[in-house]
Parts: structure tokens; C-alpha cells; sequence
């Protein structure tokens, strides 16, 4: 199968691509420019996020991937915030133009969306259903699948996968390792708010998963069953590297270095899949420590 994908090269995007290609599927990748990493089996072609993609990125498609995003983890300025919203909502509006006007349009569009969409909840579980939350990322992530929620009027199965912290080698992980291989990691702020994370497999199986059965549609949360607080989330990482875990991170010091944004550092998420679960989904990593471990193991 023809499978285009954005932000092929990303984390989670490269992880992907690599599964798609020992699985037999043809994939077409769109960026800014090819980068070496890039498999050579991989069909390139040049998509700034800010015209419609070539025609040719979706004709005969038998899905679209749409993962590419301005990284949401910098510092809060004015033209950052722009970035970020842009390239997400504009982006996917200008990826379904061009599917629109697509003879052999794609069945299927898998477009990247995130839990943070419902704000910070405390203790509230949250599923599917839950509302969504107030602030910037809440609003720029409702749009975003409202974008990509359009698609359905072209008669194409829209299946939005809304990720938690993918853990894995790279992604946010190689950011959080450093201090805590050297025993100066801790909690963030109070540790009671909830983290909720996936494998980077599961994360992948989940788009697998979503690609191959065709009940399901709409936000799925891509998560674990598991989330833990900050507090059970330190002292697993810290005990998979036999390190002490003892210099929490104080709010005032994250307010300091990343402004607005520290509030999604700081922001309490405890999210269930509830959606992948009731679809017959099966985690190959449900446990942060078990997580860890296979991560870790080298």
C-alpha cells in the first residue's frame, strides 16, 4: 500500500517508517528537505507546511500519516506560539485542501493530535469524551483536529491519535536522562500531577492499529493504562538507572527558564485509553517500569 507521511523524520515519525517498510508498504514522505537519516526506499517529496502539498503526494494513497508539527517544547514567544499554531492547524487545513482536489483521494487520514487538548485536570480521569481544557495548547490542539475532523466530508475515515509523552530513545527521554545519570534529577514542582506516557511501540502500534481496522475513528488516546505522578515517575526513571533521585525542579525555577510554557511541564494529565482498549488494542508495554527497562537496557 501507497502510505504518505509528514514528519517522517521526527521521532516518532522515523520509528514509524521504519515498521511500514518492514511491513511491505510503498512510503511517500513529505518535508522540507530530504535529510540523510531518510531510508533511500522512501519516496521524498518538498512540503513547507505552508502551501497545499504536489497532487501526486495523495493520488492512488491508501492513507495519509500526518505527524509533522513546530516542536511545542521552547520557550512561549509571540512568534513561536504562531509556529506552533500554524503548522498545525493551517498545515493539516492545507494537507485536506489537497486531498480535496485529489481524483483517487485516500481512504484514511491518520492526523497526530495530543492530550493536550484537555488542559490541566488534577485527578480527573480523562477519556475521549472528556471536554476539552482551557489555555494556548488546549485551543491550538481543538483546531487542529477540527481541521483534520474535515476531512470526513470527503468521505475519508479520520482517526486523530492523541499522544501523550512518548517515551523511547530520543524524544523527550534524551532530554530528562542527563541529570539523572548523574544523580541530580527529581520531581517537578509537587510531583502530584499526573504523567501520562506510552512506549514509543505502542505509540506506533497504536497508528498500526488504527491504519488496519476500520471501526476505528475520531480521538484515540494514545497512552498508557498506566499514568503515574510526577513522584512515581521520577523514582522509576531513577531506579532503571540505579541512580538517587533527590533535587526536585521548584515551579518558580521551570517558570523562569520556559515562561508559559512551563505550564505544560507542570500540568496534571491523567488519561486512559479508553477508546484503543474498547477496540481490541493490546499494549506491549503497559507498565512504566517494564517501559523503562526495555528502553534502558543498553
Amino acid at each position: 500500500m501507497k502510505i504518505t507521511v509528514t514528519g517522517a523524520t521526527g521521532f516518532l515519525g522515523s520509528h514509524l517508517v521504519k515498521k511500514l517498510l518492514d511491513r511491505g508498504h510503498e512510503v511517500y514522505a513529505l518535508g522540507r528537505k530530504r535529510p540523510a537519516e531518510l531510508p533511500a526506499q522512501v519516496t521524498f517529496l518538498e512540503w513547507n507546511a505552508q502551501t497545499e502539498p504536489p497532487d501526486t503526494s495523495f493520488a492512488g494513497a491508501g492513507a495519509v500519516i500526518h505527524l509533522a508539527g513546530e516542536p511545542v517544547a521552547q520557550r512561549w514567544t509571540a512568534p513561536a506560539k504562531a509556529r506552533i499554531r500554524d503548522s498545525r492547524v493551517e498545515g493539516t487545513r492545507l494537507l485536506v485542501n489537497a486531498i480535496r482536489q485529489t481524483a483517487a483521494r485516500p481512504p484514511i487520514l491518520i492526523g497526530a493530535s495530543a492530550i493536550g487538548i484537555y488542559g490541566s485536570r488534577g485527578d480527573e480521569p480523562l477519556t475521549e469524551t472528556s471536554t476539552p481544557g482551557q489555555g494556548f495548547l488546549a485551543d491550538v490542539v481543538r483546531h487542529w483536529e477540527m481541521a483534520a475532523l474535515s476531512a470526513e466530508s470527503l468521505g475519508i475515515r479520520v482517526v486523530l491519535p492523541r499522544f501523550g509523552v512518548v517515551l523511547g530513545n530520543g524524544g523527550a527521554l534524551e532530554k530528562m536522562l542527563p541529570p539523572f545519570r548523574f544523580g541530580l534529577g527529581g520531581q517537578i514542582g509537587s510531583g502530584r500531577q499526573w504523567m501520562s506516557w506510552i512506549h514509543v511501540e505502542d505509540a506506533v502500534g497504536m497508528i498500526l492499529f488504527a491504519l488496519e481496522n476500520d471501526s476505528v475513528a475520531g480521538p484515540m488516546n494514545a497512552t498508557s493504562s498506566n499514568p503515574v505522578t510526577n513522584t512515581e515517575f521520577t523514582r522509576e526513571l531513577a531506579h532503571a538507572l540505579h541512580r538517587p533521585a533527590v533535587l526536585p525542579i521548584p515551579e518558580l525555577a521551570l517558570k523562569l527558564l520556559f515562561g508559559e510554557m512551563s505550564g505544560v511541564l507542570l500540568a496534571s494529565q491523567r488519561v486512559l485509553p479508553k477508546a484503543a482498549k474498547a477496540a481490541g488494542f493490546q499494549f506491549q508495554y503497559p507498565d512504566l517500569r517494564s517501559a523503562l527497562a526495555e528502553i534502558l537496557k543498553s
